[in-house]
């Protein structure tokens, strides 16, 4: 009876165990509060526990505890608590504080198991040891100590107070992401544009290795050339000194074939001199001709040749023609011997005539192949040879 009594005289009275549990932790609470043991928490008390035992700076907090009451008795603290709006708190609203204002929310389970609501504050603010560690199952001493001190405050000065909106706050922040999205866009677009920028000069170099490439390859093809046209050139003037040698060889076999006709007293010596002279002469206009073939430009010694050639010819020609001649004169008069003695029969008169066909066919042969010769492609290049 003596332990309910104390909660009947208060006003308003007690209702239920909870009540009862609050009204001792308050009392507790009361007793911390006042050194003097007078009975009354005055302004100073509260400053200095708010300071030393709180750990708070000189606010303004104990204005919300005494108001105009200077004095403040165990009834008075009761009256307060519950009007307060921390004992009107539901399981929800005591886990958001736990959450938000101490900051501890590892407990979250524990105080749902134990449903605590407003109206259990005050035995956390009096840091009940079998409460806390046996019931709540807080071990850690730096825990506990941040609850007491938390709940000390929400139970004697009332919820925290939130934060006022701080638009400027708000307005740095907007302008910041601004900024930000306008840095990003900004590095987005320059990125695309060095990628754009760095591909065409990648495809640059490519271009110009590939320019490069060709220029080696155009040079190389350019030394091979002038490297043919140093050889053409020197087998050009390899091929012009063998046409030389050959052609002052056949001019010194041509000048002594002609030596030996031309001293030759027999005129069957002189035509088979003159023979193998034309025969050397062709052999070595043949020669001439065959590598005449492989050039675009008739060499001079080739037209040195050509002209041998003619005037050889046509000297062989002019022999052939007296011989003809001769040969005809000659048979004429057989023929007209013949005839005027009567001493022959007809087959000798077919023998002189066949004789004399002979000669002449030969010389028509010759005659034939002077004419042939005159129309010779290259003697019809230089008309002037061929005369």
């Amino acid at each position: 009876g003596a332990a309910i009594y104390p909660c009947h005289k208060v006003m308003p009275p007690c209702i239920g165990e909870d009540d009862r549990f609050s009204l001792e932790a308050l009392r507790h609470i009361h007793k911390q509060l006042d050194d003097d043991n007078d009975g009354g928490i005055e302004v100073n008390e509260s400053v200095e526990f708010i300071i030393e035992d709180m750990k708070q700076q000189q606010t303004n907090k104990h204005s919300n505890l005494h108001r105009e009451d200077q004095h403040i008795t165990v009834e008075e603290l009761w009256r307060g608590w519950k009007s307060c709006e921390v004992h009107n708190w539901t399981t929800e609203d005591t886990v958001q504080w736990l959450k938000e204002s101490v900051e501890l929310p590892q407990y979250e389970k524990n105080f749902r198991e134990f449903r605590v609501t407003g109206n259990t504050l005050p035995r956390i603010a009096a840091n009940e040891p079998s409460f806390m560690s046996m019931q709540l199952k807080i071990l850690d001493q730096r825990h506990k100590q941040k609850l007491n001190l938390k709940a000390l405050d929400a139970v004697l000065f009332g919820p925290p107070l939130r934060p006022q909106h701080n638009w400027m706050k708000d307005f740095i922040l907007m302008v910041s992401i601004v900024i930000g999205v306008g840095g990003c866009w900004f590095a987005y677009v320059q990125n695309k544009s060095s990628k754009v920028h760095i591909s065409q000069m990648m495809k640059d170099l490519e271009s110009l290795q590939h320019a490069e490439q060709s220029l080696l390859d155009l040079q190389s093809r350019l030394e091979k050339a002038q490297e043919e046209n140093r050889t053409v050139a020197v087998e050009k003037q390899n091929l012009e000194q063998k046409m030389r040698d050959e052609i002052t060889g056949a001019k010194k076999e041509a000048h002594r074939l002609r030596e030996l006709r031309e001293g030759a007293e027999c005129e069957l010596s002189r035509l088979k001199y003159a023979e193998e002279e034309l025969v050397q002469v062709r052999k070595a206009l043949k020669r001439a001709e065959k590598e005449m073939q492989t050039e675009r430009s008739v060499p001079e010694a080739l037209q040195k040749w050509l002209q041998l050639t003619h005037e050889v010819e046509v000297q062989y020609y002019n022999i052939k023609k007296q011989s003809a001649e001769f040969q005809l004169c000659v048979a004429k008069d057989e023929v007209i011997f013949i005839l005027l003695t009567h001493r022959t029969g007809q087959w000798q008169i077919d023998r002189v005539v066949g004789c004399q066909k002979m000669s002449l066919a030969d010389f028509l042969t010759i005659g034939s192949m002077h004419l042939r010769r005159g129309r010779h492609p290259i003697l019809q290049a230089y008309p002037g040879r061929s005369r």
